[in-house]
């Protein structure tokens, strides 16, 4: 019986996160993530960033965002540009450090992609990667998870 209170009172916490706060819903398993809800995708020396679907979902309706140029440098932690909302501007922060390769054009145009497909077609800069284990200053999937849900708990 109590196994079955316990599955209930989950089913039913699960249930209410879901109905009233799906930000952090969608999250991707092999990707990092910073506290500033940017994740990045690593592929040997190369990083894909972009902003979290928790991130986009807090925003609304993304109407600009601001690139790097290519070539620039980025510090983990510092801004590299900004995203503007029907709701809000916020800066984007890199999760890696190293130089700007590739920005991702289609934004200009299309800012939207970033609400729409924050993890594939709206990534945001791609980076050559200076230091490596920067990377363990990150959070997994699980970790970024459960830091949404405690954020949005407050």
């Amino acid at each position: 019986m109590a196994c079955r209170q316990l599955w209930a009172s989950r089913a039913a916490s699960y249930l209410r996160i879901s109905v009233f706060n799906r930000g952090f819903s969608n999250v991707v398993k092999d990707l990092k993530y910073a506290d500033s809800h940017e994740w990045v995708k690593v592929d040997g020396n190369s990083a894909t960033v972009g902003i979290t679907d928790h991130a986009q979902d807090h925003l609304g309706d993304v109407v600009y965002v601001e690139l790097p140029e290519v070539g620039a440098t980025v510090t983990q932690g510092d801004s590299f540009g900004a995203v503007e909302s029907v709701k809000a501007t916020s800066d984007i922060n890199s999760p890696v450090s190293g130089k700007v390769v590739e920005v991702n054009e289609e934004l200009s145009s299309s800012p939207a992609l970033v609400n729409s497909s924050p993890y594939k077609d709206g990534w945001i800069i791609k980076v050559e990667l200076s230091d490596s284990g920067e990377l363990n200053n990150l959070m997994d999937s699980e970790k970024y998870s459960k830091f949404c849900e405690e954020e949005d708990s407050h």
